[in-house]
């Protein structure tokens, strides 16, 4: 599993004219991708990952100010673009194996005390945010 990961001062995603989810304040914003071999354990592994990385201000995590996240799907992680014009998707795992993964690691989190917010699976998601700091980084599990 692959996550890119950006210390956000609020977010939101809209599907068609609806959000669907926020964030306000302080949180994070996580794109989650899924390939052909992870698990409900490598899910599990990346929450409590999520929940514990020191990346927000004052190097605290959400589990030390109960900050919450933004989990949306995003298949595009797992894209290979080194060669020609057009990437390629064969490492990203198909949305019947990927949708129950990243279930996993919102229901993983919100077991261990996050407050999440989800996008919608596979809809055309529009995705805003406010990066804070910026702050980006990719954690791989």
């Amino acid at each position: 599993m692959r996550a890119v990961v950006q210390r956000v001062n609020g977010a939101n995603v809209v599907v068609d004219g609806e959000t669907v989810g926020e964030i306000v304040g302080q949180g994070l914003c996580v794109l989650v991708g899924v390939t052909h071999d992870d698990t409900p354990e490598k899910a599990a592994q990346l929450a409590r990952k999520l929940w514990s990385v020191r990346i927000l201000q004052g190097e605290k995590s959400c589990s030390d100010t109960a900050a919450p996240l933004l989990v949306i799907s995003q298949f595009t992680l797992y894209g290979d673009a080194r060669k020609g014009r057009r990437p390629t998707w064969n490492a990203a795992a198909p949305g019947g194996v990927a949708e129950p993964l990243v279930d996993e690691v919102v229901d993983q989190l919100r077991k261990l005390g996050a407050h999440v917010e989800t996008g919608r699976f596979g809809a055309d998601m529009k995705v805003s945010l406010t990066n804070d700091g910026p702050f980006t980084v990719l954690i791989e599990v």
